[in-house]
């Protein structure tokens, strides 16, 4: 006989004791991880996900033991458990504990200190303007040196012969046109550079073991590629099932239907955001850090053979 008292999963657990199964039997009979049943067995939903696959996840494990699944449902229900949905876009709020001290003057004494600066501003801008002005009046004008007829360059001052001593070499001649300095050659690569090291930085920080665990709330193709190009996973995602694919980061996703996935990135839970979707499909690359970024490597659109793998689930 049920025992009305008793919740959904303590009822689940029973019956599967009852009938002799491990929770990894159950786990492997119905393709879902351990921990899965461990959490419907704890009446622990909220690690399941949304409450579309609490319910889905509840029915085909009552369906599984024999019990009713409606019975179940009532029970997840009267139990009061909901699970908030994760928001896609997470506003953060910053609050001031206190309102920033004005002080109280009068308009006189505003104007006043207006003043004050306006007149030390001018002293600051009037004594180096004045400086400058004195010296340049101190500075004699250089005198020009008129230039041979016929020459397109400069006369030079005659060089001052000193006397030296004999068996002593003679200095080189010296150029009377000395090179300009060449422009810096890297400046015009420094762009380029500095977004390499931006991106090469962007691919360091994705780096390193990443568990993406995929919850379908409807059917959707899947192809994952960790960060060597090794495809990870391809398949279908079925409605009301859970994947987790784990591989070095950064991973690239596809997904065929982006609407019906709920993306986690090493326990935590990731928002796919528009800049990733066109339609309806997703391409992107998770990192280890849990942020998504844009693809740099590129990812084929799977064929027929890949939407034609094995489903999940």
């Amino acid at each position: 006989m049920t025992d009305l008292t008793a919740s959904a999963g303590q009822l689940l657990k029973a019956e599967r004791e009852r009938r002799g199964l491990s929770a990894q039997k159950a786990a492997d009979e119905l393709l879902l991880d351990e921990w899965v049943i461990a959490a419907l067995e704890a009446d622990d939903y909220q690690r399941v996900g949304a409450p579309v696959f609490a319910k889905g996840h509840l029915k085909r494990y009552a369906a599984f033991l024999g019990l009713p699944a409606e019975a179940m449902l009532a029970a997840y229900e009267s139990s009061g458990t909901r699970v908030p949905r994760p928001s896609a876009d997470t506003v953060s709020v910053r609050t001031l504990s206190e309102a920033p001290t004005v002080p109280n003057l009068s308009q006189s004494q505003m104007i006043g200190i207006a003043a004050a600066l306006l007149l030390l501003a001018a002293v600051l801008w009037w004594k180096p303007w004045q400086r400058g002005a004195r010296a340049a009046l101190r500075s004699p004008a250089p005198a020009s040196v008129p230039a041979p007829t016929g020459s397109a360059e400069p006369a030079l001052p005659p060089a001052v012969s000193q006397p030296q001593p004999k068996g002593t070499p003679a200095p080189p001649a010296v150029s009377a046109t000395a090179a300009a300095p060449a422009p810096a050659a890297g400046r015009a690569r420094g762009a380029p550079v500095a977004r390499a090291a931006a991106e090469s930085a962007d691919a360091a920080a994705g780096s390193g073991r990443a568990r993406l665990r995929l919850s379908f709330s409807a059917d959707s193709w899947v192809d994952i590629h960790d960060a060597s190009g090794r495809r990870a996973f391809a398949g279908n995602g079925r409605a009301n099932s859970v994947k987790t694919v784990a591989g070095d980061g950064p991973m690239r996703v596809y997904l065929g239907f982006a609407s019906g996935v709920q993306l986690e990135i090493n326990n935590r839970a990731v928002a796919i955001g528009p800049q990733f979707v066109a339609g309806d499909e997703a391409r992107f690359e998770a990192g280890a850090d849990g942020v998504l970024r844009r693809e740099t490597h590129g990812l084929a659109t799977p064929t027929a053979q890949t939407r034609n793998a094995r489903p999940i689930g």
